[in-house]
């Protein structure tokens, strides 16, 4: 299994982080924001068609991540693929020797930048996850036997402990538990008491839980988010901080500040912590030194 699974099953704290595909075949730049990363972390997701904006695809980068020695985390959506590409693309991971995947239902299409284009959502995340399970049952979808030993993989999902209310995520995050997850990373969090009052409910699924931090470049990104992420919020005091000393929040420092405070706080209630730098890749290590990681 991966060094991600056996880290996770042996309860060790573990760090993730997030890399996304240009829009182009010149992979260079994205392949050295691993690189920054590449001794501080277990594994490194890679965003599948992030914001439905066409891009190279998640398992091409996952594939050259393994071959420069680094685990990924495959991202997967439903919105662009029906069940039997869906199936066909999990075998195609396992033959390239990619374990680890997250299964998410995707944003619209509507989104991005092809809004004429055809939406599929044949599967949602839970649908995605039961997939996997059945895979690995030695099965497909339709009920055929699959050739050989059925293949190996390590599933996981996504929630929103920010969302309210918050009982519905409770329940979907059940029901991604019973279809096959193995783990859940966070959307972003910014509030410490929020996350800890979510992990007192989540605790009694028995699911590690990452913690996602998405690192905060200005008031103006801040602001965004609340008005346009779902289950998203940036509290007042957090802005106030980032306009506080614009020349310290230009250069990222107030950012990591506040991204390794939050993980410092959060740290005691959950198995690990997931990083979304957005492009920041190179501070992934000077946050996880601010938080003692």
């Amino acid at each position: 299994m991966s060094n991600f699974s056996d880290k996770l099953k042996a309860g060790d704290f573990v760090v993730s982080s997030e890399i996304g595909p240009p829009k182009g075949v010149h992979l260079e730049h994205c392949l050295g924001e691993a690189e920054h990363m590449r001794d501080r972390v277990t594994a490194i997701n890679v965003t599948d068609i992030q914001s439905a904006v066409m891009r190279v695809g998640s398992m091409a980068v996952c594939h050259m991540l393994k071959e420069r020695g680094m685990e990924p985390i495959l991202q997967m959506v439903c919105r662009d693929r029906n069940q039997l590409a869906l199936q066909s693309d999990l075998l195609s991971a396992v033959a390239l020797g990619i374990e680890n995947v997250l299964c998410l239902t995707g944003d619209h299409n509507v989104m991005g930048d092809h809004k004429d284009s055809k939406p599929v959502f044949d599967l949602d995340s839970v649908g995605l996850l039961e997939t996997v399970t059945t895979l690995m049952g030695g099965h497909d979808l339709a009920g055929g036997e699959l050739e050989g030993d059925p293949p190996v993989l390590f599933p996981g999902a996504v929630v929103t402990p920010d969302a309210e209310p918050l009982e519905p995520q409770l329940i979907k995050m059940q029901k991604k538990i019973k279809a096959g997850a193995r783990f859940f990373q966070t959307q972003a969090v910014y509030d410490s008491k929020k996350f800890h009052a979510f992990m007192n409910e989540a605790d009694k699924f028995g699911a590690p839980v990452l913690l996602g931090i998405v690192v905060l470049k200005n008031a103006g990104m801040a602001n965004y988010m609340n008005k346009f992420v779902a289950g998203v919020n940036v509290p007042a005091e957090l802005i106030d901080e980032l306009k506080a000393d614009p020349d310290k929040t230009k250069s990222g420092e107030t950012g990591c500040e506040i991204a390794a405070r939050t993980i410092r706080e959060c740290r005691d209630c959950c198995q690990g912590v997931h990083i979304m730098p957005l492009g920041w890749d190179d501070k992934v290590p000077h946050i996880l030194d601010l938080a003692g990681l």
